[in-house]
C-alpha cells in the first residue's frame, strides 16, 4: 500500500516528481530514525517531565551521623569480610521470596553468576524476610549454608513489608559493603546485565566519578492509590501529598555510594507510616530528602513486557518479568552468540520498545 502511494510520479507538464513522493521518503526516513533512537527519545522526554526543584534544605546531611548496622539484625548472612574479600566494583542485592529458590538458582547459572566483567569485580547477593512457614525457613538455612549468597533480615516476608527490606538492603550494603562503588537493586524476576550496567556507567565519564547517582527508569508525577481495597492502598494519614516525588522503579535500580549513605540515613530518619508505602516510592521519598535526583535511563524496563530480541537484550541494562526457564534460555543465547553491530542493536531496541508500548495500547500489558 505505502509503496503505491510512494511510487514516483511525473507531474501533468512534463516531467517534475510530484510532492508526495517526497513527502513519503520524509516520512520513512523519519519512522526509521525515530525506531533507531527511540531510547534517546524516550529519556529526552521523561527528563524533560522530571521535577528538578528540591525541597528546602534536602540534602543537608551528616554522613557521619549514620547509625551503625549490626550484624545481630540479620539472622541470616554471608561471612562481615565478604565484600572485603571479593572488593565489588558493583554489588548486586536481588529482593527474592523465601519461596522463589527457581528463581535464584536462575540468576545464580546465569548473570549472577559472574565475578568480573570488563576487568572489574562483580558480586551478586539475594536479601529476603522471614517466611511465615517454618519448614521454608529451614530450607534457608541449608541454603544459605550451601551458597553463602543469602541474607535473611528480621522482618516477615510480606509484600506489605518490601520497604522493610529495602531498609534491611540499604542498611547491610552501607556497613558491611563499603567497597562497592556502586549498588544494583534487583528483583528476582529481571534479567540484569551487568555489562551493559557498566557500559552505560563508563561511556562517557569517569568510572569513579559519579557523585549522587540514583538511576533506573524514572516515574513522574505519580499519584498514590487511594483505593481501600488495592494492595498499593496509600490513605492521606500516611502519605498527604497528592502525587509521589519523581523514582525509579523498584524492579531495578542503581545506587551510588554517596547516594547510597544519603538515602540510608534518611530512611533510617524517617518516620514509617502505617502502612508503609510501596518500597520504591519510599526509596524516592528518602533521595528526595536527601537531594538526591533520580536519572531516567531507557536502558532499564521497568514494568511491560520487552519481548527477546538478542541484540536488544545485549543492550538492555534489565528486563522485567522473566521466568527462571526463559532466564536460563536467554541468557545462554546471548553468551553464545557474537556481539551485535551497532545497527542491529539500535534497531532491536526500537522494535523491542516499539512492540512493548503496543502490548501496552493494546491492553495487553499493565503499563510501566
Amino acid at each position: 500500500m505505502l509503496g503505491r502511494i510512494c511510487k514516483p510520479r511525473l507531474g501533468k507538464r512534463g516531467g517534475r516528481p510530484g510532492v508526495l513522493p517526497s513527502l513519503c521518503v520524509a516520512v520513512v526516513t523519519t519512522t526509521v530514525l525515530a525506531v533507531l533512537f527511540l531510547d534517546s527519545i524516550e529519556s529526552w522526554v521523561t527528563s524533560a517531565g522530571m521535577n528538578a526543584n528540591l525541597e528546602p534544605n534536602a540534602g543537608i546531611i551528616s554522613l557521619q551521623s549514620v547509625p551503625p548496622t549490626r550484624p545481630e539484625e540479620f539472622l541470616l548472612m554471608p561471612s562481615p569480610l565478604v565484600c572485603q574479600r571479593a572488593k565489588p566494583y558493583i554489588i548486586t542485592m536481588v529482593t527474592s521470596a523465601p519461596a522463589n529458590q527457581r528463581a535464584r538458582q536462575a540468576i545464580r547459572d546465569t548473570w549472577g553468576g559472574e565475578v568480573e566483567v570488563t576487568g572489574l569485580r562483580v558480586m551478586t547477593l539475594f536479601i529476603v524476610g522471614v517466611p511465615s512457614d517454618p519448614a521454608l525457613g529451614k530450607l534457608l538455612i541449608v541454603e544459605a549454608r550451601e551458597r553463602g549468597d543469602l541474607i535473611q533480615g528480621r522482618f516477615l516476608d510480606t509484600y506489605s513489608n518490601l520497604t522493610l527490606k529495602s531498609l534491611s538492603m540499604l542498611g547491610w550494603v552501607r556497613r558491611f559493603c563499603p567497597q562497592a562503588h556502586f549498588m544494583a537493586k534487583v528483583d528476582d524476576d529481571v534479567l540484569f546485565n551487568p555489562s551493559a550496567l557498566l557500559h552505560f556507567l563508563n561511556k562517557s565519564r569517569n568510572p569513579y566519578e559519579h557523585g549522587d547517582l540514583y538511576l533506573g527508569r524514572v516515574h513522574i508525577r505519580v499519584a498514590p492509590n487511594r483505593d481501600p481495597d488495592s494492595k498499593h492502598y496509600l490513605p492521606a494519614g500516611a502519605y498527604s501529598p497528592s502525587v509521589f516525588p519523581d523514582y525509579c522503579s523498584g524492579t531495578a535500580y542503581v545506587l551510588s555510594r554517596s547516594a547510597l549513605l544519603k538515602i540510608s540515613l534518611a530512611a533510617t530518619a524517617s518516620a514509617l507510616s502505617t502502612p508503609l508505602p510501596p518500597e520504591d516510592v519510599f526509596v524516592g521519598i528518602c533521595a528526595r530528602a536527601a537531594g538526591v535526583l533520580p536519572s531516567h535511563c531507557p536502558l532499564f524496563s521497568g514494568g511491560p513486557t520487552v519481548p527477546y530480541g538478542r541484540c536488544c537484550y545485549q543492550a538492555m541494562v534489565s528486563v522485567h518479568k522473566v521466568a527462571p526457564r526463559d532466564m536460563l534460555r536467554y541468557w545462554a543465547d546471548l553468551q553464545a552468540s557474537p556481539a551485535c553491530s551497532w545497527l542491529s542493536i539500535r534497531a532491536s531496541l526500537g522494535l523491542c520498545k516499539v512492540r512493548a508500548m503496543l502490548g501496552i495500547a493494546l491492553g495487553l500489558e499493565q503499563g510501566v
